[in-house]
């Protein structure tokens, strides 16, 4: 599955054009490399976003095309 599509599906980043944004900017790294929006993203990835001063950092443990809002947070697992 394509990284920003993830983002949007895991509920990490709220909507899709963000989740492109913020991949563009440098700010989302897998396995602590910079991403493109378009890199593939499977389970054991560790992925790192910067949002101004925080940082969140989540396992990756699960790869769905759509989940329910309540089932979102089984997709990955914060560190």
């Amino acid at each position: 599955m394509r990284l920003d599509k993830f983002l949007k599906v895991s509920r990490l980043i709220k909507r899709r054009t963000i989740a492109n944004e913020a991949c563009d900017a440098g700010r989302v790294l897998v396995n602590g490399k910079t991403a493109k929006a378009s890199q593939s993203v499977k389970e054991g990835d560790v992925i790192e976003i910067q949002f101004g001063t925080r940082t969140v950092k989540a396992e990756v443990l699960d790869v769905q095309e759509t989940v329910r809002k309540e089932e979102a947070k089984e997709l990955y697992r914060y560190l």
